[in-house]
């Protein structure tokens, strides 16, 4: 089967080649697209002198924008199998084959990478806990299923799912409601326990004076995506 690892990228050059030589290292059976959303630090030209695989954007498009890209690439390719994955350093190649072997046994449609689960490793900030439970609880509320870590941003999908949001993807702080999305549309959603790491390089895009606006967006997005098919 053919799988790829997409990586979003924004900002990313002091951690992109640590993410790519993670997946070398540990999940060789993967290949792998950076999507470099037009940054404005050297993220590409770290890229281009390590030879990575690289869609460079001509504008910036945002995460949803960006990760919408590396769906389509791998719709047009071909790939049964696309999992995203942080170009900061926070996530960890070592669970990718994990992932995959419980996607296909389990005739699964995603697998979430959940931080909550088993509770090892970074487990964020009091303030975004909060809100991770808030959405869990919200996301249960309008599907029924309980997601542990609606935000995570490591999530495995099969064909079907690559070939949805190549067309259909949110724009803007995209994870929580684009799980909803695909179980509303009968979509089967399961979790794995992983490790996270701490952000070692970067800045996150959700600053403490952007939360409530998160907040209440994307509780609306759920919502809407809750009633719309």
């Amino acid at each position: 089967m053919k799988k790829l690892v997409i990586i979003p990228a924004y900002n990313e050059e002091g951690g992109i080649e640590k993410t790519v030589q993670d997946i070398l290292s540990n999940a060789p059976d993967f290949d792998y697209v950076i999507i470099n959303d037009c940054s404005t630090d050297q993220t590409l030209a770290v890229c281009e002198k390590n030879g990575f695989h690289v869609v460079n954007l001509p504008v910036n498009l945002g995460i949803g924008g960006g990760v919408q890209t590396g769906y389509l690439y791998a719709w047009q390719n071909g790939y049964d199998i696309a999992v995203q994955f942080d170009g900061d350093g926070q996530h960890n190649a070592r669970y990718l084959d994990e992932m995959a072997d419980k996607l296909i046994n389990e005739h699964l449609d995603m697998v979430i990478g959940s931080r909550y689960i088993k509770k090892e490793g970074f487990q964020s900030s009091g303030l975004r806990r909060f809100g991770i439970r808030y959405f869990t609880g919200l996301i249960r509320l309008v599907t029924g299923k309980k997601i542990t870590d609606p935000t995570s941003g490591m999530r495995m999908v099969g064909r079907d799912v690559i070939g949805f949001y190549a067309k259909n993807y949110p724009k803007d702080y995209p994870e929580p409601e684009s799980v909803v999305t695909i179980l509303k549309n009968g979509k089967k959603v399961e979790e794995l326990p992983v490790q996270m790491n701490a952000r070692e390089e970067g800045v996150s895009s959700i600053s403490p004076r952007k939360s409530v606006y998160y907040m209440i967006k994307v509780s609306l997005a759920i919502l809407i995506a809750a009633f719309r098919r």
